[in-house]
């Protein structure tokens, strides 16, 4: 196609030069010229074993391609402007390797079903590194919990200390979120699994074109079902930017927390040197850049999502140019997920745990009044007579500004005659954890057998990603 003409013969003047620059993908859609060349390899080989074009020159164009890919993957591609999009420049620098015959490349497909071929190919790419990037997470809080099994901290509800638990298990939900977010990936990846390569514009092509074969060269168990559902949705991109938005909301959460916990009033934890910044105008200050960078990135990519859900909304069957829209936001989300995971990783594996501020935190013996109502269940009182009791006790506390462990079994006993013991037999830090003996509890029993089975499934779930590279 010449510069400066729009695609065809159909028409005879040329394109503006603003609508050129206002049309033109290539500036973001090159991120996709390895699929694209891909693509092209597997739709040439598939047009001779068809006997769609010569079969003497499928070999030419092969290597022709190949020769384009080696350029994409050291960085001499010349990316051209005027070319508009990455298939027209692909297809183009083929021609500068094999001459005429690169005209034959186009043969049966349009680049409706040839952008939505390569962007299933860049989709599942994407989803499987993120995947990995919560599964190296993972493994940093793993790890990290495990050093941390006898140390405790406040748990906290409305940011208001609650009950205590150790440390191990806090970090083990951030694992059980992170893991399910993984899992979103790993589902998307289970329906990228048909290739739109072949159905054309919209209705396929009268050429007896082979789907299947490309399918599966290209590492697709099956062709896509409808020609106008292949070049008409978009709902892959959408499901991965929606599985991006809410893993960066879990990172975003971890970000606050270590905010949080940085901070002076906390004193929880000490991010590492290489993972803060100082202040350019107080000498003293340690700033947790990376946590709170995250933790506004999250707003990125939910914006991402935003975006594309409106682009779609009100579009007709088949193709629209408003489609074009669809790769920003999806190569954006990609790219600060990648980044996000990552630098939390680092800063997680990092950190200096301050073990002594948290048992400080975790020794307030308001945390287990709770413990105290239960005391009194287990003398046979209804659970709504305890607590009301002991709000009472916890009350009077306040008020008198004493200890709730100070208080005797007598002191108790003006509250509720039921109490068995004293206060501080009642409320003890470390027997009350352990009393939290269920599944999913804080209990060290609990927590130690909980670290073992992430372990499994993290070394699982590795296997199955490194089986899902070897396959094409």
């Amino acid at each position: 196609m010449a510069k400066g003409k729009p695609w065809g013969g159909r028409f005879e003047q040329a394109t503006d030069p603003t609508v050129e620059r206002f049309s033109a993908s290539i500036d973001f859609d090159r991120a996709l010229a390895r699929f694209d060349v891909r693509g092209s390899i597997a739709h040439a080989r598939m047009l001779g074993a068809q006997g769609i074009i010569p079969e003497g020159e499928v070999g030419a164009l092969v290597a022709g391609l190949e020769a384009v890919a080696r350029e994409i993957e050291n960085g001499s591609f010349p990316f051209d402007a005027a070319l508009e999009d990455i298939h027209m420049n692909v297809e183009s620098r083929l021609g500068h390797h094999v001459g005429k015959i690169a005209g034959r490349l186009h043969t049966g497909r349009s680049r409706n079903d040839q952008v939505a071929t390569d962007l299933a190919l860049y989709l599942r790419e994407v989803s499987a590194a993120a995947q990995r990037g919560t599964l190296e997470l993972r493994r940093v809080l793993v790890a990290r919990a495990d050093e941390h099994v006898d140390t405790l901290l406040p748990g906290y509800t409305h940011l208001q200390r609650a009950q205590p638990v150790r440390l191990a298990h806090h970090s083990l939900a951030f694992v059980e979120m992170l893991e399910r977010d993984g899992g979103r990936f790993a589902d998307l990846r289970a329906r990228l699994d048909r290739s739109p390569l072949g159905a054309g514009a919209l209705a396929g092509t009268t050429l007896r074109l082979d789907r299947e074969r490309t399918a599966r060269e290209l590492g697709f168990s099956a062709p896509t079902r409808n020609s106008m559902d292949s070049v008409a949705s978009r709902d892959l991109a959408l499901e991965f930017l929606a599985a991006a938005a809410i893993c960066m909301v879990t990172l975003s959460r971890l970000g606050e927390e270590l905010v949080l916990w940085s901070t002076s009033e906390f004193g929880f934890i000490e991010l590492a040197d290489a993972f803060s910044t100082g202040s350019s105008l107080m000498p003293q200050k340690k700033n947790p850049d990376v946590p709170e960078l995250v933790r506004g990135k999250s707003g990125r990519v939910i914006g991402d999502l935003v975006a594309l859900l409106s682009v779609m909304k009100g579009l007709p069957l088949s193709y629209n140019r408003d489609m074009q829209e669809d790769k920003e936001p999806v190569f954006d989300a990609a790219a600060t997920l990648r980044d996000c995971l990552e630098v939390m990783a680092g800063a997680v594996a990092t950190l200096r745990v301050r073990d002594d501020r948290m048992r400080a935190a975790a020794s307030d013996p308001m945390l287990l009044a709770t413990d105290l109502a239960e005391a009194l269940v287990r003398e046979g009182v209804p659970f709504r007579e305890a607590h009301e009791a002991v709000g009472r006790v916890v009350g009077h506390c306040v008020a008198k500004d004493l200890d709730l462990r100070t208080l005797s079994r007598e002191d108790l006993r003006a509250f509720h005659t039921a109490f068995p013991d004293a206060a501080a037999a009642l409320v003890d830090l470390e027997s009350a954890i352990e009393r939290r003996n269920l599944p999913g509890g804080p209990a060290k029993e609990r927590v130690q057998a909980a670290l073992a089975d992430a372990r499994v499934r993290l070394d699982r779930e590795q296997s199955a990603l490194e089986a899902a590279k070897e396959t094409p």
